[in-house]
């Protein structure tokens, strides 16, 4: 009995230690780390970074507008069915903002999930799509959000339950659902190339355009075609042709000014995205539009 004891409590010990591993949370690796540090960071392009991305959407106040929007204090409700996240202050403020992030420390939370204190961040932050983010568009990113105001509001904790406190567990989730491959693979022509990069990256359109699985995770296979709200409210539309008839020239209209082509406005979130992407240059629009056009219909 005593040896059988022994057996039962030195497997889960190995089981305890290959889960640490395995649920360890990643950073990019050094050789990135040390090409990220040796770039110059621009801050105008780092502005159309952080427009493409879609900052300003979680992490601005809920009701900021114009010059607010700037004001990277947090406070955005993403309601899902594991919880509500509340997003953080992400202005330069030291102690409640990311002003003493380094430049690895934001590339590591973009693009592996993980927090300068070495713990996994919550997927509702869609590192899954900024994971695609080129080098060069984080340490510009980086350096535009140095320009900004600092604000001292504390962040506020999100409200989940157990088991999803446990952060830990996150290093299996992103096992599955992490990975660098584009949802459309292959050689694409150059506007298409690089709408794939604003759409499936900084853009981060899937998180709301493709349904989730009973873990959380985007079901690549139905890419675009459409989810269910996660406040309960209705359905996000699919962008695939077949579902979203509208011509290119259409799709690019709308991302500037949030008009359909039937004399319809963008509401919600949406009006916030537009507001966004209505920075961008008319080409990097059209960009997506192409990309969108070309997505296998459904």
């Amino acid at each position: 009995m005593r040896r059988l004891l022994i057996i039962c409590v030195a497997l889960a010990l190995a089981g305890a230690a290959v889960f640490l591993v395995l649920t360890r949370p990643a950073t990019l690796p050094a050789a990135e780390l040390a090409e990220l540090d040796g770039l110059s960071g621009d801050a105008t392009r780092g502005e159309t970074v952080f427009w493409a991305g879609g900052c300003a959407s979680c992490h601005a106040a809920p009701e900021a507008e114009g010059d607010d929007l700037l004001v990277l204090t947090g406070g955005e409700r993403l309601a899902s069915p594991f919880g509500t996240f509340i997003a953080p202050n992400i202005s330069p403020d030291p102690t409640h903002g990311i002003g003493d992030w380094t430049r690895a420390d934001l590339a590591n939370a973009l693009t592996r999930g993980t927090d300068p204190a070495g713990r996994h961040l919550y997927p509702a932050f869609p590192y899954t799509s900024y994971i695609h983010m080129e080098l060069q568009d984080i340490a510009d990113l980086d350096t535009f959000l140095r320009t900004l105001p600092a604000d001292a509001t504390p962040n506020e904790p999100h409200e989940i339950s157990f088991p999803f406190t446990i952060r830990r567990g996150l290093g299996l989730w992103n096992m599955l659902y992490l990975t660098e491959d584009w949802a459309i693979p292959g050689d694409l022509p150059e506007a298409r190339t690089r709408g794939r990069y604003l759409v499936e990256g900084p853009g981060h359109c899937s998180e709301c355009h493709t349904p989730r699985g009973p873990i959380g995770g985007l079901e690549r296979g139905q890419w675009l075609t459409g989810a269910e709200n996660p406040t309960g409210d209705g359905r996000i539309p699919g962008l695939t042709p077949g579902q979203l008839d509208w011509s290119a020239e259409d799709i690019a209209y709308y991302l500037e000014t949030g008009f359909t082509p039937d004399f319809d406005s963008a509401g919600g979130h949406m009006a916030k995205v537009v507001t966004n992407l209505s920075h961008l240059a008319p080409e990097d629009r059209a960009a997506i539009a192409a990309y969108l056009k070309a997505l296998p219909a459904q």
